[in-house]
């Protein structure tokens, strides 16, 4: 069995093909036991082996039919098998022209490419993360799946809210999950991917989380990870910043006084080429102006009382 492996190697010349991932070395023997070069009327092995090479290795129409999804190496076994089989069977110790070999190859050849292109092809590799079973695409190079060869953790994405507003995370990805795959979200104050500083916060099939009134103490990291039967799939990371509302009123109080203070007192002129819309301030903003509205009434009535009180005092004393 080892010379047979040997020789069979020895007479192809290039990499593993379709053809060599499902027809056993025997077999394909049996096959070109009977090849005859017809120029010469002699029997040639090594002839038939570089038909076989030429057909089924170099042809990139053959190794693009067999990219087919996972679980689906079986029936590409199945349909080349159905193909050449019969040939072996006919051709096995009787002698053959070489012509008669190119045209029953060639032939098998083409039926293989029209039968496996119609199996169902893989859905790819999706980058730039998670482990995607379903993207596997047999390759008839090596004789085995192309596994998608990404890691586990997506990079993380930035999400700011302001305070009390809402805010959602959606644990989804591109490519196809197992219909029963499970769902953990996990929280951690920091910046961080480190496992260790997460805290479970829910485990189930919602792959939305959602936070109806962001507060201050909500910014973090968020990882969604996704597990089938224990193994894990792809983790999602979303960093959130909760912006106070005293930041968010500040900062616009202090835009309207910057504009306040431009030549003239006047705002910017709106853009011909811009719509008008209506301002809203926020109720921050509101809350900030009354405040110091009151404070400034307050403060006026203050001094005033103070004034008609030396004026009497000043009144009274001559």
């Amino acid at each position: 069995m080892i010379v047979k492996l040997l020789f069979f190697s020895s007479v192809i010349k290039t990499a593993l093909n379709c053809y060599q991932c499902f027809i056993d070395v025997d077999d394909s023997l049996r096959l070109c036991w009977g090849h005859v070069l017809s120029e010469y009327n002699i029997r040639n092995v090594d002839s038939c082996f570089n038909t076989l090479d030429r057909i089924f290795n170099n042809e990139s129409k053959v190794i693009e039919a067999g990219k087919v999804g996972r679980g689906y190496d079986v029936m590409l076994k199945s349909i080349l098998m159905a193909e050449i089989m019969p040939i072996v069977e006919e051709f096995d110790q009787q002698k053959n022209d070489d012509t008669v070999y190119e045209f029953r190859l060639q032939a098998a050849a083409n039926n293989f490419i029209a039968e496996a292109s119609r199996l169902p092809r893989a859905s790819g590799c999706f980058p730039p993360c998670g482990f995607q079973v379903q993207g596997a695409v047999y390759n008839c190079v090596t004789c085995q799946y192309d596994s998608c060869e990404f890691p586990l953790d997506c990079p993380v994405k930035e999400i700011t809210v302001k305070e009390n507003n809402r805010t959602q995370m959606w644990c989804k990805v591109p490519f196809v999950l197992p219909t029963d795959a499970e769902i953990v979200w996990r929280f951690a104050t920091e910046r961080t991917m480190l496992m260790d500083r997460f805290e479970e916060v829910t485990v189930g099939v919602d792959p939305l989380y959602f936070i109806s009134s962001a507060r201050p103490e909500h910014s973090g990291t968020y990882q969604c990870e996704i597990f089938f039967q224990e193994h894990s799939l792809i983790r999602i990371y979303y960093y959130l910043t909760v912006v106070p509302m005293a930041q968010i009123g500040h900062a616009e109080l202090q835009d309207v006084f910057e504009q306040a203070l431009l030549p003239g007192g006047q705002f910017p002129p709106l853009s011909h080429t811009v719509p008008f819309t209506l301002w809203l301030p926020s109720p921050a903003l509101v809350t900030t102006c009354l405040t110091a509205i009151l404070l400034f009434v307050f403060l006026t009535l203050t001094f005033y009382r103070l004034s008609i009180d030396v004026v009497r005092s000043h009144v009274t004393g001559n």
